[in-house]
């Protein structure tokens, strides 16, 4: 009995021209990553379950995917790259040169209900600073953001900004004191986009049972949002470091970052400052950031992070903190491809070469190593057919040129070179020039 093929639901096959796409972003993000001074590690998918229970919020516990293993032993799927770094930060810190600046490229999995550029097995980049307290290195993840989204192509986008303990202090100016009752604030805030004003105010009032008017006051603060220049900004938020020792610290954490932020050639309109931004997991205790891109807000954040000053609690006496982001590099490439900012290739060769009879293969392979050696990728078409045959090919790949060899081009050693964008043939080419033109394209 044949077995029908088919992908598990939430999951992904990438075709060639996706998966091209997705390596060159891995690519540029990687190179501005290091750029910055950032080093890569790599943990395993699979952990003790221990290590991942109880990590995350609850709703990414009900996701993670947990299981018994051939030895008997409980383990589960990363769920993200923060739970693994802070055991790995625990079991190697006297290897390690503190403050650490990592960066991460792999896969997590979560159960959740899949979507848009959301699915139950996603890429993510993580780039984290650990082990320093200053405010220097929410500003520099800040930049790292910055300088990604613009590697990328990406122009039109917003770095939303917060602060944990400004979300605190406003719950405690509300009357909810109880950590856990913030929590449960902050959760259900947090999911304005998706249930709208009226369904956080009944879950407010069914889960907190808040009075109607100490969740319009708290709402209506959280609503907060920068519109205009930092100075007026701060200016009208500045009685509500009045109200308490955390909105005090959290405001002027903020002013802090922003005159690190000021001095540098980043526009200042990418960066925001928005009281509702809340971020669902837990560890977060500092500033919080999401990225959404502006023409497309329904796609949720791209890149989101914050600093989280327990990190190692878990597992170790001695306490570290840290400050990171992820790029989400799957909902990223979605919103890519729908700006139309990705290539459509699928191939990683700039050039096909083509032969017109099986006898000039050799002259064919021999050129095609030097092009390749000359550092330009190069493929050949393994079978002699007809011209038109092959020059689709080329075109459905998206090869930019192809190089014919018939019977002049071997009788003489020459190319003839057609750039497949422009239809624009030359002929009677020595390979030097040839290769001037394809490098200068």
């Amino acid at each position: 009995m044949l077995i029908t093929p088919r992908t598990l639901s939430g999951f992904k096959d990438r075709l060639p021209k996706e998966a091209i796409a997705k390596e060159k972003l891995l690519k540029k993000v990687t190179q501005v990553f290091e750029s910055f001074g950032f080093t890569p590690i790599e943990t395993p998918h699979l952990e003790y379950a221990e290590i991942l229970v109880k990590q995350g919020s609850e709703e990414i516990q009900k996701e993670l995917y947990r299981f018994q293993d051939h030895g008997g032993r409980d383990v589960a799927l990363r769920f993200d790259q923060t739970v693994p770094l802070a055991r790995f930060i625990s079991q190697y810190k006297n290897e390690l040169p503190l403050p650490f600046k990592r960066y991460v490229v792999g896969n997590v999995f979560r159960g959740e209900r899949a979507q848009k550029g959301r699915y139950r097995e996603f890429t993510q980049c993580d780039f984290d600073f650990i082990g320093s307290n200053s405010i220097a290195c929410d500003a520099e993840i800040i930049q790292v953001i910055y300088a990604s989204m613009l590697s990328l192509g990406v122009e039109d986008f917003i770095i939303w900004l917060n602060h944990r303990s400004i979300l605190n202090g406003i719950c405690q100016y509300f009357g909810i004191i109880n950590e856990e009752d913030i929590q449960n604030t902050l959760r259900i805030i947090d999911k304005i986009e998706k249930i709208g004003i009226d369904g956080v105010k009944n879950e407010l009032k069914e889960n907190l049972n808040l009075s109607d008017k100490k969740i319009e006051g708290l709402l209506q603060t959280t609503n907060i949002k920068q519109t205009q220049h930092k100075e007026e900004f701060f200016k009208e938020i500045a009685p509500m470091k009045e109200w308490n020792a955390d909105l005090k610290k959290g405001i002027e954490d903020l002013e802090n970052m922003y005159k690190i932020l000021e001095e540098l050639e980043m526009s200042h309109d990418s960066y925001r400052i928005n009281f509702s931004i809340a971020r669902g997991l837990g560890y977060y205790t500092g500033i919080v950031y999401e990225t959404t891109l502006t023409r497309l807000k329904s796609l949720g954040s791209v890149c989101s992070g914050g600093r989280y000053d327990n990190l190692t609690k878990t597992f170790s006496k001695e306490n570290m903190s840290g400050v990171g982001a992820s790029i989400g590099l799957d909902r990223l490439l979605v919103g890519l491809q729908d700006l139309g900012l990705l290539d459509n290739k699928s191939t990683t060769a700039r050039i096909l070469l083509i032969c017109t009879k099986e006898e000039f293969l050799p002259f064919a392979h021999r050129l095609a190593e030097s092009f390749r050696r000359s550092g330009v990728n190069t493929e050949i078409y393994p079978e002699v057919t007809k011209l038109k045959k092959q020059l689709s090919y080329a075109d459905q790949k998206g090869h930019e040129f192809t190089i014919i060899i018939g019977e002049e081009e071997y009788k003489n050693k020459a190319i003839t070179l057609k750039n497949m964008t422009t239809g624009m043939q030359l002929e009677h080419l020595g390979f030097l020039k040839a290769l001037e033109i394809i490098k200068t394209h």
